[in-house]
């Protein structure tokens, strides 16, 4: 694969980390002591919420070597990743979420950050890391850009830098070890104008489990990363853009062939996350849907063999997935086989073979068991 370049990143103290935890220590003791001259409480960057743990950071704990907690933060993304002691943040949520980031990340344990991870410039994923960068002292910040004309972003480059650090861009192939776990870059493998499509593209694994972190990923990208050739075999895939129907096509869901997918947005936000059209892709597939609107923080642990899955609100499985795959419109769908190319298509593409060159599938998974690939026409 030409995009696919190897490089490991070694987690190293750095000289300077003892400043940063003083200056850091010292911006937290001033706050605290203006706060006390005042009255009032201090207050994350961009957000309104206390410093002390918040309630509404409400912790779910599987207790495993490995855990990763995707953070009920609304119409946003953040999911935070312990392996042995080591932290990991991927996304902060909104601006207004940073306070909320924060108070989980407390309750969690964290005093320091490995890396940090703005998987694009989209306020829902960068927003809250400013304050997560304010109050916990980080190795490696990193971003698919290093500018953006928002004011989220600047203050994310802002914290970033009063911390001696830079952000870096990372390479499709780095590898960076978190405890037990390996973390490694995937995508995106080319360069592209919607923000969307420039998330930073994780895979985690740990024994053998693994995660895909995939932030507002769509279906160029998805084809692209599809066509590089990349190992995006994983058991657990964040699914992209919060359940949009313009991510999770057909081509990147049988590449990943995950056992559960996690949907984090919010509940009855205006776009209408997620959409029925994924639901009903995930649904044909046999994925396990979990659901932050439904079920708050979703944490899934595991020991390097199996997996633990804790929710903060317990949903049935007929809410999570209101019609059952053998009765969903889905599942139903009917495709119909080329014996020739052993390509399938939907009834309605206008790229159907001959009759007596059809074969009938009843859904998408016989179809490729029977080794026939996606028209890529009506199928995307």
């Amino acid at each position: 694969m030409e995009n696919f370049e190897e490089e490991k990143v070694n987690r190293k103290k750095k000289p300077g980390l003892l400043r940063r935890l003083a200056a850091l220590a010292a911006a937290a003791a001033l706050a605290l002591s203006l706060a006390a001259c005042d009255g009032s409480v201090p207050s994350v960057p961009g957000g309104s919420a206390d410093v002390v743990p918040n309630p509404a950071a409400s912790s779910v704990s599987v207790d495993a070597p490995l855990e990763v907690h995707f953070i009920d933060v609304g119409q946003a993304l953040s999911v935070l990743v312990e392996c042995d002691g080591q932290f990991m943040l991927y996304d902060g949520g909104n601006v207004d979420d940073g306070s909320l980031v924060v108070s989980y990340l407390q309750s969690q344990g964290v005093e320091q950050l490995e890396y940090v991870f703005c998987s694009h410039a989209h306020e829902d994923h960068v927003g809250g890391l400013a304050a997560a960068l304010a109050y916990f002292p980080a190795y490696h910040v990193y971003s698919p850009v290093t500018e953006a004309s928002t004011k989220c972003f600047k203050d994310f480059v802002k914290y970033t830098q009063q911390q001696g650090l830079q952000v870096e861009v990372p390479a499709v192939g780095t590898m960076w070890p978190l405890g037990g776990a390996t973390v490694t870059m995937v995508g995106p493998v080319a360069q592209y104008d919607d923000t969307n499509d420039t998330s930073i593209v994780l895979r985690i694994d740990y024994g053998s489990t693994s995660f895909l972190l995939t932030g507002d990923m769509e279906k160029t990208a998805e084809s692209d990363l599809v066509n590089s050739g990349a190992d995006l075999k994983a058991d657990v895939l964040q699914v992209g853009h919060h359940g949009s129907s313009t991510s999770t096509g057909y081509a990147f869901l049988n590449a990943v062939l995950p056992e559960m997918g996690v949907i984090s947005c919010g509940v009855n936000n205006k776009y209408g996350h997620p959409h029925e059209e994924t639901l009903s892709i995930l649904r044909d597939a046999g994925v396990n849907v979990y659901r932050t609107d439904l079920q708050g923080t979703i944490t899934i642990g595991s020991d390097g063999q199996n997996y633990t899955v804790g929710t903060e609100h317990f949903v049935p499985d007929d809410q999570l997935n209101p019609t059952a795959p053998a009765q969903s419109e889905a599942a139903q769908q009917t495709y119909i086989g080329n014996v020739n190319s052993k390509k399938f298509h939907l009834p309605t593409c206008p790229n159907l073979p001959a009759e007596k060159n059809q074969i009938l599938f009843s859904s998408y998974d016989e179809a490729v068991a029977a080794g026939y690939t996606p028209c890529s026409t009506c199928i995307k």
